[in-house]
């Protein structure tokens, strides 16, 4: 598969192994929380603002990572960084279920959110080098899909090791997180190369007009990355989807088990219908952004995630909660997958990883900011009914903003 006279493309495997990446690096290092948050909120008696807090910490880590990650494995290559990172990941998951009490358990989600910015991001970025620009957001789109399927895996396991392991069985669920994604560190070290021209080969599905562009976009600075009013503008649009998203994501089951009147074990089965509904979503809204532009596609996320979350709140019965979780499933990934891609149209393969990186940056703000004020609210008012109508107005700003990118494809 490594030679250029093979028939299947080497990228195709990166494909696979950066999909793995993603699974490892946000379906099981930041969203596998969901599921575990109320048991292990019970069991260290945290109150809704410490359980946001909590998650915000990952965040911070992974806004930290972020920029620097994404730098990195622009300057060094990213296969290193990727490995490093979901070694940092496994290592914060392990401690966490080690924890005794909730600042430990801070320190330790925060480690874990170091190790995912760390990997997720330059993954994202090492697409733009494998994939030419015809088929780059449409391969950004398989690789988010790694969150999809951690989501369909933690889905059903997490009640199950809920309900038959005692107390501590939140413990167990990162145990197994963290030894899961350090088997992913030593694939991700084994199996991917930093670009094409390392096996022989050009990136998949280049042309001659490709490759002209490609020349006159290598010939950009580092400084062309951050004196980019286009890519400060996505950095903002950006932050939208990571305030109203990881809102969303972080309460889901706190909600339906605490207002909705669900069990654990049927939050968890909504939980990994939206996974099912999720998996193809990248992929769907990657290959539409290659074909009607990377802003007009993610504005039309936007408002049906707007929509979603709303209901969330509006409609507070099975109905209401199953039609949430199945649109925000048919969109969950797409932003960051049409982000991706828009940076490789921008910035070229080289310095697509730095500049999802910095675009990531606000992102991460938003990240780190939304479960925080969100948590702080449910305390204040007794209730998560304000905090998924915040998290629709923040969504439907970023559908605003997106129109007004300037076109990038």
């Amino acid at each position: 598969m490594n030679s250029s006279k093979s028939r299947i493309h080497y990228g195709w495997g990166i494909l696979v192994i950066g999909t793995l990446v993603v699974f490892g690096s946000l379906g099981l290092a930041r969203f596998s929380y969901t599921l575990v948050l109320p048991a292990m909120q019970r069991a260290l008696g945290m109150d809704n603002t410490q359980a946001g807090v909590l998650a915000t910490a990952n965040l911070i880590g992974y806004l930290a990572l972020s920029v620097i990650g994404g730098a990195l494995a622009s300057r060094y290559g990213p296969r290193i960084v990727i490995t490093m990172g979901l070694f940092l990941a496994a290592v914060g998951m392990v401690f966490t279920g080690l924890s005794k009490s909730f600042l430990p358990a801070a320190f330790w989600r925060a480690l874990t959110g170091i190790g995912s910015g760390a990997s997720n991001v330059p993954v994202m970025g090492l697409i733009s080098a494998w994939f030419a620009p015809k088929r780059r957001g449409l391969a950004a789109g398989v690789v988010v899909a790694g969150s999809s399927v951690a989501i369909i895996f933690i889905g059903p396991l997490v009640p199950q090791i809920l309900t038959h392991y005692g107390e501590d069985s939140w413990r167990l669920c990162w145990y197994i997180f963290g030894g899961v994604t350090l088997l992913l560190a030593l694939c991700s070290f084994a199996f991917l190369r930093n670009r094409p021209g390392d096996v022989g080969l050009e990136p998949l599905g280049i042309d001659d007009k490709v490759k002209q562009d490609a020349d006159r976009i290598s010939k950009l600075s580092w400084g062309n990355i951050y004196r980019s009013f286009t890519v400060w503008h996505m950095g903002f649009v950006y932050a939208a989807f990571g305030f109203s998203y990881i809102i969303y994501m972080t309460f889901f089951a706190k909600h339906l088990i605490t207002e909705g009147g669900y069990t654990q074990a049927e939050a968890g089965k909504l939980f990994m219908l939206m996974g099912w509904f999720s998996l193809f979503c990248g992929v769907i809204w990657g290959a539409i952004s290659d074909r009607i532009g990377r802003r007009g596609a993610m504005f039309i996320v936007y408002l049906i995630q707007a929509t979603a979350f709303s209901l969330f709140s509006l409609w507070s019965s099975t109905p209401g909660f199953v039609i949430s979780a199945v649109l925000f499933g048919l969109t969950a990934w797409s932003i960051p997958a049409i982000m991706a891609a828009a940076c490789g149209d921008v910035l070229g393969p080289r310095f697509a990883p730095a500049a999802l990186g910095f675009t990531t940056l606000f992102f991460g703000i938003g990240q780190a900011l939304g479960p925080s004020i969100a948590g702080a609210i449910a305390d204040s008012v007794g209730s998560f009914y304000h905090v998924f109508l915040l998290a629709s107005g923040v969504a439907i700003l970023g559908a605003i903003g997106s129109l007004m990118i300037r076109r990038t494809s």
